[in-house]
């Protein structure tokens, strides 16, 4: 039974990782364990490195949940002339640059859900911009929302995690704020993220320690899609 154990679920900052190549197929490769993020809850897909038992080192451009296998992932290569044999040790090395980004506008945009009391309709993540589509009626007005949102990033709260059963997620769906996107439930366990005092909200996405590191946003623009649907772009200053 393939099975990829996803350490980014317990350290969100291991940057590398050891592992053994369990299956190369068409659509990329499967190890035992990996680092890398697949694409998924609005977060893209880690991209890096593998580097193969011989130094060979082969360029990953995205990483997707396999569609073939559950709890499975995939490891998507550029095209290359050589591939690891199963069975083979390998190094798995994810671009830090692009996926700290990623976490700090991640737990960005959770912080952003305490302001709106409306449901979430969607969601996206890019290297400098996050937006967020909410169920609500009128336009909120941007400098209030970004003035807000910096206070609570600059409290300096440190985000936690714990877990519940399966059974305990759906009993209480109510932590459920993105309509769009189910809890990661399956496994047995789901994991919630909390930011004491201002979200809890279950998400196998990856996250910052702190507030602090998300560093100031912009709420840049707002724009209506739809009778009830409002899409809030927000902006990492740097």
């Amino acid at each position: 039974m393939l099975v990829t154990k996803e350490l980014f679920r317990d350290d969100s900052y291991l940057k590398r990782c050891s592992a053994t190549v369990l299956a190369v197929t068409e659509q990329g490769i499967i190890c035992d364990q990996t680092v890398f993020y697949p694409l998924g809850g609005g977060q893209p897909g880690d991209t890096g490195v593998i580097t193969c038992a011989n130094g060979e080192e082969l360029a990953i451009k995205d990483t997707r949940k396999s569609k073939e296998f559950a709890n499975v992932i995939v490891h998507i290569i550029e095209p290359t002339e050589y591939l690891p044999q199963v069975g083979e040790q390998v190094t798995l090395t994810i671009n830090w640059e692009n996926r700290y980004r990623y976490m700090r506008m991640h737990t960005c945009l959770h912080v952003f859900c305490s302001l709106i009391p409306f449901p979430v309709t969607g969601g996206n993540i890019s290297l400098d911009k996050g937006r967020l589509d909410f169920d609500m009626p009128e336009n909120p007005d941007k400098q209030e929302l970004t003035e807000k949102l910096n206070a609570l990033i600059h409290k300096n709260v440190d985000i936690e995690y714990r877990w519940i059963t399966d059974e305990e997620m759906q009993a209480n769906m109510d932590l459920v704020k993105t309509m769009s996107v189910k809890p990661p439930m399956g496994l047995g366990k789901v994991r919630l993220v909390d930011i004491p005092n201002i979200d809890l909200q279950p998400c196998g996405g990856t996250h910052v320690a702190n507030t602090s590191e998300i560093g100031s946003v912009n709420v840049v623009k707002i724009e209506n899609k739809g009778k009830q649907n409002r899409r809030i772009i927000l902006q990492l200053e740097e």
